[in-house]
């Protein structure tokens, strides 16, 4: 049920705020948090989605906005704003399921809300070799019209084996 999810997510941001004395803090404990998610969500992505290896990052693209999100938060981001190198994009989001009944309060003017969707985002493509850059540039409980997370291809990560293993 995706309504105990956005309040359970709630009351988790709530206690982070109530742990530590700053929303850069409370950004980058949602991000770990999200990280950890995505090292391990990779694996039941590709076992229920049948996905084989996207060949580049428009393919990686249109999986994460037409496949991921629409399986675990029912949306579909739209792509936009491509770089002309290609190796950089953002996800619109028209409406976040996370900040359903969501206000942030006047003394959490910094606070990135969502930020654990960044953190899924990055651990998720580690698992599958691409070491990304994702941040929200856009947030609609900021003001904005639409939520937009920005994500940039940073490189390709090679397998590390142990010398003389192929």
């Amino acid at each position: 049920n995706s309504e105990l999810f956005t309040l359970t997510y709630g009351a988790l941001v709530t206690q982070l705020c109530k742990d530590y004395e700053n929303d850069d803090d409370v950004n980058k404990q949602l991000d770990k948090m999200g990280y950890n998610i995505g090292v391990r969500l990779i694996e039941d992505f590709l076992a229920r989605s049948n996905v084989g290896r996207c060949h580049d990052f428009r393919e990686t693209a249109d999986v994460i906005a037409k496949i991921a999100f629409k399986m675990y938060l029912g949306i579909t981001p739209s792509i936009t704003n491509w770089s002309p190198g290609g190796d950089e994009f953002s996800l619109i989001l028209e409406n976040n399921p996370l900040v359903d009944f969501v206000e942030l309060p006047d003394n959490h003017s910094t606070l990135i809300y969502s930020n654990l969707l960044c953190g899924v985002l990055r651990g998720a493509l580690e698992m599958v070799q691409m070491a990304v850059d994702v941040k929200f540039v856009q947030d609609t409980l900021k003001g904005d019209s639409v939520t937009e997370i920005r994500m940039k291809f940073i490189r390709r990560i090679e397998d590390n084996l142990p010398a003389g293993e192929e």
